[in-house]
């Protein structure tokens, strides 16, 4: 089973896509607009106007709220290569982050950025997506892997092709399919 059809993956994205809508949505309401209007969309374009003002969740939420101009995809998930996408895309990368109570200091910046690969996929490298995609259900439940941790999971990730990496589903399935091969 490829790992975005494995369930630990999807419950994960579907926790960070509930979360950030949620976010969107309190967002919006507490500032007064109804939902799917142009008002919400105008919005959404404020909130990108700087998005250092506004916790991640929400800008991803206004970024989801817009389509991109030059290729018609949700703003910030086109293609690579998109200038718009490009550009919306690192947007994201500006906004605040807060972690929550009882998890390790920098676990919210690892959701982000993990999050932000798994939801817009195509448009990162194999190795990027496994290493990311892989601890993103850990991250959501407080786990926060040390730096030497991290580091050993890059190595491991990019002893392996394209295709075994699109087979893992946890960590532990990464240091199984090394057993022999890296000595």
């Amino acid at each position: 089973m490829r790992r975005v059809e494995h369930p630990r993956f999807t419950t994960a994205l579907h926790q960070i896509e509930a979360s950030i809508d949620a976010a969107w949505d309190s967002f919006r309401a507490t500032s007064g607009v109804p939902d799917g209007t142009s008002e919400a969309r105008e919005l959404a374009e404020i909130v990108l106007q700087d998005t250092s003002e506004f916790d991640w969740r929400i800008v991803d939420g206004a970024l989801n709220q817009l389509t991109c101009s030059d290729c018609g995809a949700t703003l910030g998930a086109g293609a690579e290569g998109c200038p718009s996408c490009d550009k919306a895309n690192g947007f994201r990368f500006a906004a605040r982050e807060t972690d929550r109570p009882g998890v390790p200091p920098g676990n919210e910046h690892a959701i982000r950025v993990s999050s932000a690969v798994a939801r817009t996929r195509h448009r990162y490298t194999p190795r990027a997506r496994a290493g990311y995609e892989l601890l993103l259900p850990d991250l959501l439940q407080g786990v926060l892997p040390t730096t030497a941790q991290a580091q050993r999971l890059k190595h491991l990730v990019n002893q392996l092709s394209d295709d075994e990496l699109e087979c893992l589903v946890a960590p532990a399935d990464l240091t199984g399919r090394m057993t022999g091969r890296i000595r």
